[in-house]
């Protein structure tokens, strides 16, 4: 919900599309300096403490940008939209935390032999969330108003802390003695690194999604080119997440397993497909098709990267390489959001869709000439 609320008022107040594309910059900076640091948080200290406290600070930072709509203090009246940049940045700081933290504690939680099915369990019940949030956002936002929109989205928080204090706990895992700060942070990395595996499916997914991306820009295609307004906005925002949820209810029964690899490759080239052709779209209706294709194919790779990433790394470095995966994904996402607006500025919105959307298809190619291991993946094999 606060996603497509911050988006469109920041497109209200500026007009620009740039605009649009710092709001991912603002929160992938914190996010990806943190990152590293949280990964080591995760693996050191109490995860669930670590989800609550840093769910807290996301919760104050929705309550600021609640504030900031208060006609009578006219922070945004005198400031611009500088005030939510930097509350995105510290909505960036605290996703870096909590991400590790649920990825660690959710594979202490869930029996080995259960990854895959809790995988594919996890993405569905997350998309249903992505789905629902842009809908009630952009129609609260539509209908009553910026402040009220913020409101729900508070309302949402309070909730989500109360649940998860319901959850059960786990120690941290044990820590190798001797071990300096340095060698702690710097041991996901060489972890990743050195897996082909591991390396070569996060960097297909940063990349492809890094160039693929065109949900930053769907305040604009909502405004200028499918005429929609916010509800409408609403619904496209929703629509990879639709298509998600329906991949994950076919995946729970035909998980896959045995050739991991190749439907990983498949499944983002479809990505990138689907979003060249949402470009040349100006119908509302195939724009929300091709958009839940897009999530369809997303999901594939999300289900098969989680699956090896929760079978291949030890307990005691859950954390840290979670925490390099946030990166990976920060990437992708926020500032593929801030290269979405750059292009959309450069070379004109449809044109930098399509662009970016062809990037996506090549460097499948490429990927799939550098990373042999990859391309054979057999989750079966490894489980």
């Amino acid at each position: 919900m606060q996603s497509i609320i911050v988006g469109w008022q920041v497109y209200q107040i500026t007009k620009d599309p740039l605009a649009l594309g710092l709001i991912g910059l603002a929160e992938a900076l914190p996010n990806i300096a943190m990152a590293l640091f949280a990964g080591n948080a995760a693996d050191k200290y109490n995860r669930k403490k670590i989800i609550l406290w840093f769910l807290l600070l996301f919760l104050c930072g929705t309550a600021a940008l609640f504030i900031f709509t208060i006609p009578s203090l006219g922070i945004l009246k005198k400031l611009g939209v500088l005030p939510i940049y930097l509350v995105v940045a510290v909505s960036g700081v605290s996703r870096a935390f909590i991400y590790p933290a649920i990825i660690a504690l959710m594979a202490q939680l869930v029996p080995r032999r259960m990854y895959t099915n809790s995988s594919t369990w996890n993405s569905m019940i997350w998309h249903i969330g992505a789905i629902t949030g842009p809908a009630i956002g952009g129609m609260v936002y539509g209908f009553a108003g910026v402040r009220a929109a913020y409101s729900s989205v508070l309302i949402f928080l309070v909730l989500s802390f109360a649940l998860l204090v319901f959850v059960k706990n786990r120690p941290a895992a044990m820590m190798i003695k001797g071990e300096t700060l340095l060698q702690r942070l710097s041991g996901g990395l060489k972890f990743v690194f050195r897996n082909q595996i591991l390396l070569g499916s996060m960097s297909l997914d940063m990349f492809g999604v890094l160039f693929g991306g065109a949900v930053a820009m769907l305040p604009v295609f909502a405004a200028e080119v499918l005429n929609v307004g916010p509800q409408g906005l609403g619904l496209l925002r929703s629509a990879p997440m639709a298509g998600a949820v329906i991949m994950a209810g076919i995946l729970a029964y035909k998980p896959p397993m045995v050739r991991a690899g190749k439907f990983l490759f498949i499944a983002l080239a479809g990505f990138g497909a689907s979003i060249i052709l949402f470009a040349l779209s100006k119908n509302f209706y195939l724009s929300l098709a091709l958009l839940m294709m897009s999530g369809m194919f997303d999901n594939i790779s999300v289900v098969i990267r989680a699956t090896t990433m929760q079978l291949i790394t030890p307990d005691e470095m859950r954390g840290r390489v979670a925490s390099v995966n946030s990166i990976f994904i920060g990437s992708s996402n926020e500032i593929g959001s801030f290269e979405s607006g750059l292009a959309a500025r450069l070379l004109g919105l449809i044109p930098s869709v399509i662009f970016g959307g062809g990037m996506t298809l090549l460097i499948v190619a490429v990927t799939s000439k550098l990373a042999p291991k990859l391309r054979a993946l057999n989750l079966k094999a490894i489980r």
